[in-house]
């Protein structure tokens, strides 16, 4: 232990070029539309976070909630802490999307990045621009893949439309990066991570394990279904669902009220063990 000791007391990290670390977050919710028109099918629309930065580089675009690692502090705690403060959201949890370390992916120096994918739940208020935010809202997101295997990253609130280009590159452990053909006007490289983070989500909602921080704590399998459908951008025969989901959820003795149509079971996630 002795040499360990005099070979620590004379280490010097500073004569090592460090690169900063940041952490980036994308956070999705899912909104239904038309709730109180009973008569007509809800439309669920995927939603994800967006701040619209308030200084350079890239000031007044729009982009992920992140910031800097600061110090005493994990890399998951900086992505929880930063969203928080530019959002005034702090999500129950983050799911690991992969870490971004291109040398020139942020115009200011060597910045690694973090990326984390979020779920908030429908119930958060109405979010506005915290810290070094100028603004923050949630955007539609639309993610298709063509003929030509680009895959195409659409974001839309009110009358503003973003579209990127992107084309995966690899694929490790469930995990699909890609590479930005066109930004569509998103700062750095957040289409690369935003895409990372629907491709790691979408994986993640096969088998069930993502789609349940999207509700609440009971539901109805209908509810669960079209959560599901919306985070695969696919349809699913309800008889079929239902039996592909009955290993995961539970009975109440709770119905729905007030809905205008007949009580339907609600459920909830099944206790481990």
């Amino acid at each position: 232990m002795n040499h360990e000791k005099k070979f620590l007391a004379g280490y010097r990290i500073e004569d090592y070029e460090r690169p900063s670390v940041t952490a980036d977050v994308a956070a999705f919710m899912i909104r239904t539309e038309d709730k109180k028109n009973y008569r007509k099918n809800p439309e669920n629309k995927l939603l994800l976070l967006l701040i619209k930065r308030g200084s350079y580089p890239y000031k007044d675009m729009w982009a992920l909630p992140g910031g800097f690692l600061q110090k005493g502090e994990t890399v998951e705690e900086c992505a929880l802490r930063e969203i928080q403060e530019e959002t005034t959201v702090r999500p129950v949890s983050i799911l690991p999307v992969g870490v971004f370390s291109e040398p020139e992916r942020d115009p200011r120096g060597w910045i690694i990045s973090h990326a984390y994918a979020s779920i908030i739940s429908e119930e958060s208020v109405r979010q506005t621009g915290c810290d070094d935010a100028a603004d923050a809202q949630w955007f539609a997101v639309s993610f298709t893949d063509s003929e030509d295997g680009h895959y195409h990253l659409a974001l839309t609130y009110a009358d503003i439309r973003m579209e990127a280009v992107l084309v995966p590159e690899k694929t490790r452990f469930g995990r699909t990066s890609f590479r930005i053909l066109e930004s569509g006007g998103l700062a750095f490289d957040h289409a690369a991570i935003i895409a990372a983070a629907l491709s790691a989500l979408r994986e993640e909602a096969k088998n069930y394990d993502a789609i349940f921080d999207f509700l609440p704590e009971t539901f109805t399998l209908t509810a669960l279904q079209k959560v599901q459908e919306t985070i695969m951008n696919v349809s699913v025969l309800p008889a079929n669902f239902r039996r592909m989901v009955s290993g995961y959820v539970e009975e109440t003795e709770e119905y729905t009220h007030g809905e205008g149509h007949r009580p339907a079971k609600l459920y909830r996630r099944r206790r481990l063990g």
